[in-house]
């Protein structure tokens, strides 16, 4: 087999594992699982957590850190 392949799925593997994670966070702090899934790649999931931690609704949190 091809390591190439192999390195590729690995990391395909590790990308889907981080994105989880970080879905899992999001929904932790109360952002509703469609929006988690939707923003986990593209925000700083610690930037909402502070907002939250703060007394900010979770939503309004995610759409100040969009």
């Amino acid at each position: 087999m091809d390591p190439r392949i192999t390195d590729l799925d690995a990391r395909g593997r590790e990308e889907v594992r981080v994105h989880n994670w970080r879905v899992s966070q999001l929904t932790r702090l109360g952002v509703p699982a469609a929006l988690a899934e939707i923003d986990a790649d593209r925000i700083d999931w610690h930037q909402v957590a502070r907002l939250v931690q703060r007394g900010c609704p979770a939503r309004l949190a995610l759409r100040i850190v969009r």
